[in-house]
């Protein structure tokens, strides 16, 4: 059974870029609610904590300075099959290889300079939910 909320943040270079508003209008007319938003600047020990699942990979201490470098929007939608359609609406990581339509391949300049962050499972939007946001802050 898949879950129905989602976290995204849309990352320092989109802000930015202005693309805030493009995007997020993309993703409420894809049927995405929002359940709670807020802009903040993450400090490196806060971008270490919520990326330490990728410690050990080589572009971990490039991701935390550019999570770092600005501010960022982070933001729990919900949605039937929250974190699937909304992989599905994001793309692929790298906008290269994303598909055209995507979030993805529109706004992000590169894999480094990515437009946003989508949980990859239930769990994890759990757990990233969380991170940004208390419980009284949703609805």
């Amino acid at each position: 059974m898949s879950g129905n909320i989602t976290l995204s943040i849309i990352k320092p270079f989109a802000i930015k870029s202005g693309f805030i508003g493009p995007i997020m209008a993309i993703i409420t007319e894809a049927g995405f609610r929002i359940s709670a938003i807020k802009s903040v600047k993450l400090t490196i020990g806060q971008a270490e904590e919520f990326y330490s699942v990728h410690k050990s990979k080589p572009f971990y201490n490039d991701l935390v300075e550019f999570m770092s470098s600005g501010p960022v929007v982070a933001i729990m939608f919900k949605k039937e099959n929250a974190v699937e359609d909304f992989r599905e609406l994001i793309g692929n990581t790298d906008p290269s290889k994303a598909k055209e339509g995507t979030i993805r391949k529109m706004f992000a300049e590169s894999l480094q300079r990515n437009a946003v962050h989508g949980s990859d499972s239930d769990e994890n939007a759990i757990i990233e939910s969380d991170f940004f946001f208390a419980k009284k802050e949703r609805f």
